[in-house]
């Protein structure tokens, strides 16, 4: 499939709404789309098109409403959550789709001892005055996940907002999931997991100063410490570079870097024909392909040799994407 690219960051001036903020009269009445949005995948793209389209018959604005930190991780503090999107990349990619404005919930001891009538209640009729909300397969919400679609539905008649659940996508004859998608980067399957996401997997980090081992082997890298959660496979990938507005091409490796010293996971990216400094500067890293598995060389010319393999497969994975 071609390869999608995230979309611009939101402008400063695109409305995030923190739970004690004041709804802006303009959002009041909105058709609020719900759900975690991590990765925004195919699925998430579906709910929100969904809540656009009732939308857009209601003349009506559209609200995504979500939740950060991710439930799982206050629920399981001590299991490490691989994340698909961070709270920016995900503000990012749902602002690319469209909605009017982003509710974002704390997602802490208040919101989990929360009931579903007062999530009801308190959340979706007196915070946003929501006149249609759209949810996903397998919706749940209030303390203990008691409440549900049916649930929802039964309180939107009563209270008067309009429900729709909107039926799960599949690829393959697997239905996407952000948990499905996980797996995928785990097993270095890229490709796959592009499809499932609908845009091509990509992360932010600043770039930081390192050994300098890559401009001594010809190779000049940039440097980005990832989330210490992240499952991507160890190898060498296809990447596009997001820098000021530009895409570029490059060549990347993520893992310990064992030829050297075994470290702590590292995600270095040699960006093709590009001379100009990029140490603190924030890159948009986009994963087109995996080219091979991290691997240990005996000398220096091996490992030069090899890199220079991964470069002409680097270059022949995007001038195909």
């Amino acid at each position: 499939m071609p390869l999608i690219l995230p979309p611009p960051r939101p402008a400063a001036s695109f409305p995030v709404l923190a739970r004690d903020a004041a709804l802006p009269a303009a959002l009041r009445g909105a058709v609020v789309a719900i759900g975690n949005f991590d990765g925004v995948h195919r699925g998430h793209k579906h709910v929100v098109a969904a809540a656009r389209r009732r939308a857009a018959e209601a003349g009506r604005p559209v609200v995504a409403m979500t939740f950060e930190p991710h439930p799982r991780a206050y629920f399981q503090p001590d299991v490490p959550l691989f994340r698909l999107s961070s709270a920016a990349g995900k503000a990012r990619l749902l602002a690319g789709l469209g909605i009017d404005a982003l509710a974002v919930l704390p997602f802490d001891s208040t919101l989990a001892e929360t009931s579903a009538d007062a999530f009801e209640d308190d959340l979706l009729i007196d915070w946003l005055g929501a006149s249609d909300v759209v949810v996903g397969r397998d919706f749940h919400y209030g303390a203990r996940r008691a409440g549900s679609a049916e649930t929802l539905r039964q309180a939107g008649a009563a209270k008067g907002f309009g429900v729709t659940q909107v039926a799960a996508l599949d690829s393959g004859g697997t239905t996407i999931s952000s948990s499905a998608i996980r797996d995928a980067l785990v097993a270095g399957e890229v490709e796959a997991a592009n499809a499932q996401l609908g845009h091509a997997w990509f992360v932010t980090s600043t770039v930081i100063h390192g050994e300098k081992r890559g401009r001594e082997l010809g190779y000049p890298t940039a440097n980005l410490k990832l989330d210490p959660a992240c499952g991507l496979k160890h190898g060498i990938y296809a990447v596009k570079v997001g820098l000021d507005g530009r895409w570029l091409d490059g060549v990347a490796s993520f893992g310990r870097r064992p030829t050297f010293d075994n470290g702590a996971p590292l995600l270095e990216v040699h960006v093709f024909d590009l001379a100009e400094s990029l140490y603190d500067r924030d890159l948009d890293i986009v994963f087109a392909g995996f080219i091979r598995p991290e691997a240990k060389f005996e000398t220096l010319d091996a490992l030069i040799v090899q890199m220079d393999q991964d470069s002409r497969d680097a270059r022949a994975i995007l001038n195909r994407a």
